[in-house]
Parts: C-alpha cells; sequence; structure tokens
C-alpha cells in the first residue's frame, strides 16, 4: 500500500466518524434558544431541550482520533453545518482538504486530493439507527440507548449507543455546556477513539440551500457505491 492509499484509508475511517457523528448531531434538532437558561440540567435533558429548539446550525470544530493502545492518531479541523431534516456540511480544511456533504437524500464524500467523490444513499453511508434519527423517522429513544455519565471536565455527559448493530460505532459519549454539545467521544469495533470538539456553534441560523448542494468539479471521478 503507498503513501497516497494509506492517507486516503485514513481519511475514509476520519470521515465515517464524521458522518456518524453528523448523524446524531443532526437530532439536535424551534425558533428561541437560550443556552444559558439549561446549564444546570444533566447532559440528557440538555439534549432533548436541544433536540425540541434547534433546527440548524453551524459552527467549526476540530477532530482527532487515539489507538486503543492510547495513540494519537491524525487530526484534522473545519467548518459544519447541518439542518433538518438530514442535512449537513462537514468541510475539513486542515490539515488537507476534505468535504462530507448530505442534500437529505445522498450524501457525498469528496477528496479534492485524490479527485474522486463517493455518492451513497444517507442511510447506507450513515447505518440504520443514525438514519433513523437523522432524517426523523424515529426518535433519540428508538434508535438509542441513553445513559447518563458522571460529570467530568466541567462537562455534563451522556452515552448513547446504538440499538442495532450496523451504525458502524460502539457509542458515542456526548459532553455538553451551557446547552450546547461541545464534545463527542466516538468508540468504534477496533477500540479506537474518535474526538470531535465542537467551538463557536450557533443555532439555528439562516443556511443557504447552497450549503446542502453538491456539485462535481469537472475532471473529479464519480464513484457510485450503490
Amino acid at each position: 500500500m503507498d503513501d497516497l492509499q494509506m492517507h486516503a484509508r485514513v481519511r475514509r475511517r476520519l470521515l465515517a466518524a464524521s458522518a456518524g457523528a453528523l448523524a446524531l448531531a443532526v437530532t439536535l434538532g424551534g425558533v428561541a434558544f437560550a443556552p444559558a437558561a439549561y446549564a444546570a440540567d444533566d447532559a440528557a435533558a440538555q439534549l432533548r431541550r436541544f433536540v425540541e429548539q434547534v433546527r440548524a446550525a453551524t459552527g467549526t470544530f476540530t477532530q482527532s482520533t487515539q489507538t486503543s493502545r492510547g495513540q494519537p492518531g491524525a487530526s484534522q479541523s473545519g467548518t459544519f453545518a447541518f439542518q433538518r431534516p438530514g442535512k449537513f456540511r462537514w468541510a475539513v480544511q486542515k490539515p488537507y482538504e476534505q468535504l462530507v456533504l448530505s442534500d437529505g437524500a445522498k450524501l457525498y464524500q469528496y477528496d479534492p486530493d485524490l479527485a474522486q467523490v463517493s455518492v451513497r444513499t444517507v442511510d447506507k453511508a450513515i447505518g440504520n439507527a443514525p438514519a433513523q434519527v437523522l432524517f426523523g423517522e424515529g426518535s433519540l429513544d428508538e434508535s438509542f440507548d441513553t445513559q447518563r455519565l458522571p460529570a467530568k471536565e466541567n462537562l455534563q455527559w451522556l452515552r448513547a449507543t446504538p440499538r442495532t448493530g450496523d451504525a458502524g460505532f460502539t457509542h458515542m459519549d456526548l459532553g455538553f455546556d451551557g446547552g450546547l454539545p461541545v464534545r463527542i467521544d466516538i468508540l468504534d469495533a477496533f477500540g479506537q477513539t474518535t474526538r470531535i470538539e465542537f467551538t463557536t456553534i450557533v443555532p439555528n441560523p439562516s443556511v443557504p440551500a447552497s450549503e446542502f448542494r453538491f456539485v462535481a468539479p469537472k475532471g473529479v471521478d464519480v464513484v457510485n457505491m450503490e
């Protein structure tokens, strides 16, 4: 396996983790939202209030991985946006550009360095349990078992475990502060942990429709993964 293939494999793993996180983040899904009012609530209450009151959000993120032995892996940073039902944009800016975008029906994974975009239906790309929540077809409780965790690092924590085995991850731990999700730790079947930290979150902004529309640039190879 050459360096380009290795880098592509690492990117796919990170993108898959990103898609899984966003599948749950999109459920954090109107009009008014007052984070300070919920600062004293536990994570489950903060999540449910966020689900009820936030239909869209934008912000920035950093993402890093850690092996099962605790060794640091790849890291990246960029911007994100989501809008219910089922639309999101996850744009990696550093150390290299990548894009994961869902228009609500199709999910596009675009790698400019490889000049390639893969296209899947959203439910097949993310997994049945997250997809149910992503599309609003089921409640959080129908798709996940939730468990309150002890507070740590000044955050209130909740663990969400998929009720089905095809979600692509073992569980997610969500950290809340002041009514906003600020961190997600995702454990996969190989014991690797992906940590995503959200900053500058803006609830319920006006997001243009173009943010969730993908047109393959000229010369890019489009791979249909159906």
